[in-house]
């Protein structure tokens, strides 16, 4: 309940210095998204794809290594990072634009479940509040192997999965420490990331493990 009380308090500030209404449209965007489509029908309908990855078949290097890169404290939170989410804001006002995110990887399951790619703060907002509502319903481990079966890693892969296929021609489970360090990394640009894009960037190859 605090922690929901602080970031209403944190959302009515932001709402209120870039837009009067944001606030509002983003709890209609909210409402709207789930009574559409509830989360748990968006999690039946991920776990239903074909080759999805189970949490028990993704290394330990590439969960530490995507919780290092893209949510440093994911299991400590509740859906939102208030730090991140602060500094996020800061360099944002500074820069007179969204440039910055402060999305937790629970947030951006939220992100590949329900909107768009853009930066609108409305639907950064709305976001959140599903972030929440996820965080309620699903641990950590479900959270994160839900998240790693969307994320997008460039050259047209959705998931882990097709990631390590196309780039690495292995299931998941094989890959090596390297291998996992790069498919950590690739969502953050995937078009600046992309093997495909820059083939260079996998000429180094740790011997499988």
């Amino acid at each position: 309940m605090k922690l929901i009380k602080r970031l209403i308090f944190l959302i009515i500030i932001v709402g209120a210095f870039l837009a009067g209404g944001t606030v509002y449209k983003a709890m209609d965007m909210y409402h709207e998204a789930i009574e559409e489509t509830p989360i748990s029908q968006k999690v039946i309908e991920i776990r239903s794809m074909e080759h999805y990855t189970a949490y028990s078949q993704l290394p330990e290097t590439y969960v530490n290594a995507v919780i290092a890169v893209e949510d440093r404290r994911f299991e400590y939170h509740k859906g939102i990072d208030l730090i991140s989410l602060g500094r996020a804001i800061v360099a944002n006002i500074k820069g007179g634009e969204l440039t910055e995110g402060g999305s937790t990887i629970t947030q951006q399951l939220a992100r590949n479940m329900y909107f768009e790619q853009d930066k609108e703060i409305s639907r950064k907002i709305a976001e959140m509040f599903i972030a929440l509502e996820i965080e309620k319903e699903y641990d950590k481990d479900e959270i994160f192997e839900l998240y790693a079966n969307v994320i997008y890693f460039g050259s047209g892969y959705y998931g882990i999965y097709d990631a390590s296929q196309g780039y690495f021609d292995k299931s998941p489970i094989m890959l090596n420490d390297y291998e996992c360090t790069m498919l950590a990394g690739i969502p953050q640009a995937p078009s600046v990331y992309s093997l495909d894009e820059n083939p260079d960037l996998a000429d180094f190859k740790m011997p499988s493990t």
